[in-house]
């Protein structure tokens, strides 16, 4: 059988690796993305064969607009060529148009929806939707997808994402010996949910203020962050775009603060000690707050005295904590292998 897989983001590139591993010797899978700093670099390290067809559309309503257009357009071609019988998307809008004009049965995971431009534009197009236990299918049917083409699965994505094996990079960022290593991710600002925000902000110059002997790290996602961020701290962190495989900074991290997303999500199951200043709010993030995996925290100097607490803690309590829940988790893979099989 043949599966073409689009593929928009990092975390959707680590997840299909995984489902590469499941299925990847029993069918001809086809992987495309397009122009995205992240993706490309990430591709490069975990050495994932990638076609990169067009590009992110940036922050502008128009510009995203043109670009998923001319996307569509340069697909259409190539995938018509490839002729998939399923293809499998994390929402992807092109990917959505694509399968419905020609035809092709499509399978969607989404753990995000939150990010209601995108539904609007993919759930009444699929067939069906793999989504984790914890959200309900209103979440998601509300858009136009019927609750019984809804499965669920008990996991959470980043428990996929984070069983992937990383490789040893040379270049890892946390420079002074034997000090703490403290890991600040920057909030998305480009995807169509996004509300720009400088909550983080006054975060990071209390965490320096406090910190300024420790190895503190600030991921940003677009070079503009690089350079204001830059701007207003100087050399007293270390400000780098993410070239890096997440979890390989992760597996380094002391204490993780992430804007509620993905890596925050990864950090909490890996059992690091995480805060969440909640940027983006959404139901992963809220469920592992209560399952007390992530510390929610958006006022600067309680950040602080709650970093302050968790370096008086012995980290192999953050550890069992994340233990005891991932071992209740399940594969989700296997239901995406009997949905494969189905006419």
């Amino acid at each position: 059988m043949k599966i073409w897989i689009d593929i928009l983001t990092p975390k959707q590139l680590v997840f299909s690796e995984q489902i590469l591993k499941k299925i990847g010797k029993r069918h001809d899978v086809f992987c495309t993305s397009r122009h995205y700093h992240e993706v490309e670099k990430l591709a490069k390290i975990r050495d994932f064969s990638l076609k990169i067809v067009g590009s992110h559309g940036g922050f502008e309503k128009k510009d995203k607009l043109q670009s998923s257009g001319i996307r569509i357009l340069k697909l259409l071609p190539i995938i018509t060529k490839f002729s998939p019988d399923i293809v499998i998307s994390f929402a992807s809008p092109e990917a959505a148009r694509i399968s419905f004009g020609l035809g092709i049965k499509h399978i969607v995971f989404c753990d995000s929806p939150h990010a209601s431009a995108v539904m609007k534009l993919t759930m009444p197009l699929i067939q069906k939707l793999l989504i984790p236990k914890i959200i309900p299918k209103q979440e998601f049917s509300k858009f136009g997808i019927d609750k019984k083409d809804i499965i669920t699965y008990n996991a959470i994505d980043a428990f996929v994402t984070k069983q992937r094996i990383t490789n040893h990079e040379n270049n890892i960022p946390f420079k002074k010996k034997f000090k703490k290593n403290i890991l600040i991710r920057i909030e998305e600002e480009e995807a169509s949910y996004a509300k720009k925000s400088n909550s983080i902000i006054p975060i990071i110059k209390i965490i320096i203020e406090k910190y300024q002997e420790e190895n503190i790290v600030i991921l940003t996602r677009y070079q503009n962050q690089v350079k204001n961020l830059k701007k207003l701290f100087g050399k007293k962190a270390e400000i780098l775009r993410m070239n890096f495989d997440g979890k390989v900074l992760l597996e380094k991290t002391d204490i993780f603060i992430g804007s509620g997303g993905t890596m925050t999500a990864e950090s909490a199951l890996m059992g690091i000690p995480t805060i969440s200043y909640n940027a983006i709010p959404n139901i992963i993030e809220n469920f592992l707050v209560k399952k007390k995996l992530v510390i929610r925290e958006t006022i600067p100097h309680k950040v602080v005295k709650q970093m302050e607490m968790i370096f008086k803690r012995d980290k192999k309590y953050w550890k069992i904590k994340s233990d005891k829940i991932v071992n209740q988790m399940e594969d989700p893979f296997e239901k995406l292998i009997e949905l494969i099989k189905q006419p």
